[in-house]
């Protein structure tokens, strides 16, 4: 018999992935999108009959062409750092997830973006379901934000706030967080993922049909995904997470989703007294102002539209017992290991009994293959005990051949590096670069893995001009 609930409308018992959002009408020990196991949640769903009665207003069929194209701006933030990762700001009626560990700094965000909103824009409601008023106000004390056209609503029944935002006209909605919100009707304890799917949904709804802007905040699970993350990523348009060493003063903010923009940009922040601040120039953070060292090599990376000169660090030490291990933090195990391959087989590097650890400074996360012959350089440093030549950058992918192989946007990978004072850089010679295009920095060009570190190791090393801050 199918249960029903008070109102007399019908239940649904549905299987989903809390990992992809897949929907099955039974429980099943795989899933067959994602491929993981034990991920699948029962959620009881209110399946309403066809023929009830609703005050909704139903949109009716309109042809493409004669939709208007709204020249409304997007909504500035008032943090250039963040509006960056958002594409230039928020488009009106849209929903943003964003997601981090408890404690990285989402609220503290938050609440300096609805001061510089509520400065510039008009009245902000900021949802509070996990504080009380008065906690929100030390925090707001602790930032220097007045509060002022900023209303605060301590609720956590999301019918209870749609009601309130109803009644107003507000520039930007902020709930923190969502799976602190329920919905009556629905079955589950606050957040479960029956309770956080239906009330994102309801935000959604909000949201379009108001042309308002929300920004909701959630929760990561153990395993760094957002929890109730395959239904609410699918739901909402924009999904950023908060990431950083939780022993770390940055910040990084980063998209994963953005219907309105790019995925590839980057926000940095850093963590002080008074809120996070935006951080200006980020390379001399991920550089960490350092000169050569063994084991060090910097790389230009492209994080979006924005090269970022990035530290790379690795350290070989022979395996004391049992099989060598291999380590990275910020950079792709699976990458290493075809790195390690790669210099044992094509550059003779006996590597067989090394531990190798590579590590990625500041908290980032490198994932383009531009970083391949860095790391390559940075392991060969180390095994050899002997730091590359000073005022040096490298970029470029490395093939299973031995062979350095071309990226993308190699000037604006140069342009970087010539600002910061490098005066050399080794990449690949497909390039296509004259000597020219160096912009101050000498082009010095290979074509296998071996030249690369000959000109890494063997250059005259004069003394180069030193990095400006």
């Amino acid at each position: 018999m199918t249960p029903e609930n008070r109102s007399g409308a019908k239940l649904k018992q549905v299987f989903i992935c809390k990992h992809c959002g897949r929907e099955s009408a039974k429980w099943l020990g795989q899933c067959p999108s994602c491929e993981s196991w034990n991920s699948f949640e029962s959620v009881t769903i209110d399946r309403r009959a066809s023929g009830s009665t609703s005050t909704a207003t139903w949109a009716s069929p309109e042809e493409l062409s004669s939709v208007s194209l709204d020249s409304s701006p997007r909504l500035s933030l008032g943090i250039s750092e963040f509006d960056r990762v958002l594409g230039g700001g928020m488009v009106p009626g849209s929903l943003v997830l964003l997601g981090g560990e408890p404690g990285i700094g989402k609220s503290t965000l938050l609440l300096q973006v609805c001061s510089h909103v509520a400065r510039d824009r008009g009245t902000v409601v900021y949802v509070s379901g996990e504080e009380s008023p008065h906690q929100v106000r030390l925090r707001a004390a602790r930032l220097g934000v007045s509060g002022e056209r900023i209303l605060l609503l301590a609720e956590t029944n999301l019918d209870a706030v749609l009601q309130h935002l109803n009644s107003l006209s507000p520039a930007l909605v902020v709930i923190d967080s969502i799976q602190t919100m329920s919905l009556d009707g629905v079955v589950g304890a606050p957040g479960s993922l029956s309770q956080v799917r239906e009330c994102t949904l309801g935000l959604m709804r909000f949201a379009k049909q108001h042309a308002v802007s929300v920004l909701i905040a959630g929760h990561v699970t153990k395993e760094g995904a957002i929890a109730g993350p395959g239904t609410l990523e699918h739901i909402v348009d924009v999904v950023l997470y908060m990431e950083g060493e939780r022993h770390s003063a940055y910040r990084l903010v980063r998209g994963v989703k953005n219907r309105f923009g790019s995925t590839d940009e980057l926000g940095v922040f850093e963590m002080v007294a008074t809120g996070l601040v935006e951080v200006e120039n980020p390379s001399l953070v991920f550089t960490g102002g350092k000169g050569h060292v063994i084991g060090s090599v910097i790389v230009p990376v492209l994080e979006g539209s924005r090269p970022l000169l990035v530290e790379i660090q690795a350290l070989t030490t022979p395996a004391g017992y049992g099989p060598p291990r291999r380590v990275a933090n910020g950079f792709d195990l699976n990458r290493l290991l075809l790195i390690t391959a790669v210099l044992t087989k094509r550059a003779r590097m006996k590597l067989s009994d090394q531990d190798v650890i590579v590590n990625v400074t500041g908290g980032l996360r490198i994932a383009e293959p531009a970083a391949d012959l860095g790391v390559a350089l940075a392991i060969v440093s180390s095994l050899r005990d002997r730091p590359l030549a000073s005022g040096l950058v490298v970029f470029g992918e490395l093939g299973l051949g031995g062979e350095v192989r071309n990226v993308s946007q190699p000037l604006r990978r140069l342009g970087e590096a010539g600002r910061l004072g490098f005066r050399g850089c080794i990449l690949p010679s497909d390039s296509k670069l004259n000597p020219s295009d160096g912009q101050g920095v000498e082009l010095l060009k290979a074509s296998a893995l071996g030249q690369a570190i000959s000109l890494a190791f063997e250059r005259d090393s004069a003394p180069a001009q030193e990095r400006v801050s």
